[in-house]
């Protein structure tokens, strides 16, 4: 078994032309959270889930800038368009089993009922530092 992060990117889900969230019906909400819940058993079931979080639009950037000053800033960020929304942990096989987790995740339901098929990327965890040669 491996582990992979699906990281779901807020890209606007083209190909199909899909509002931001916060223009969703509450219903639409509300499906879209339950299909992730949806997913999240069936992984279970499985036994390839391990967890996932939905994130804030909030945050800061921090960094070292000298003993006792971390200067923080609420920028630079990305484009909204490349803000990740959230993400899931699995424990599968392969790659082309996290490949169609990582689909079946992109299918969640947005306005009107339609599959937003949004952008997951998809990324092993590193199993062993790398090894640096001179």
């Amino acid at each position: 078994m491996a582990k992979y992060l699906l990281l779901k990117h807020y890209r606007g889900a083209k190909p199909i032309d899909c509002a931001p969230m916060d223009q969703w019906t509450p219903q639409e909400v509300s499906d879209h959270i339950a299909f992730m819940g949806k997913v999240a058993d069936d992984l279970r079931e499985r036994g390839e889930f391990v967890d996932a979080q939905g994130l804030s639009p909030e945050g800061t950037f921090v960094r070292f800038d000298g003993e006792g000053r971390p200067p923080v800033t609420d920028g630079p960020f990305a484009e909204t368009k490349d803000l990740i929304a959230g993400w899931m942990v699995i424990d599968v096989d392969s790659v082309e089993r996290a490949h169609e987790a990582a689909a079946y995740l992109s299918s969640a339901p947005g306005p009107g009922g339609v599959p937003i098929r949004e952008w997951i990327e998809v990324r092993p965890f590193m199993e062993e530092p790398p090894t640096i040669t001179e």
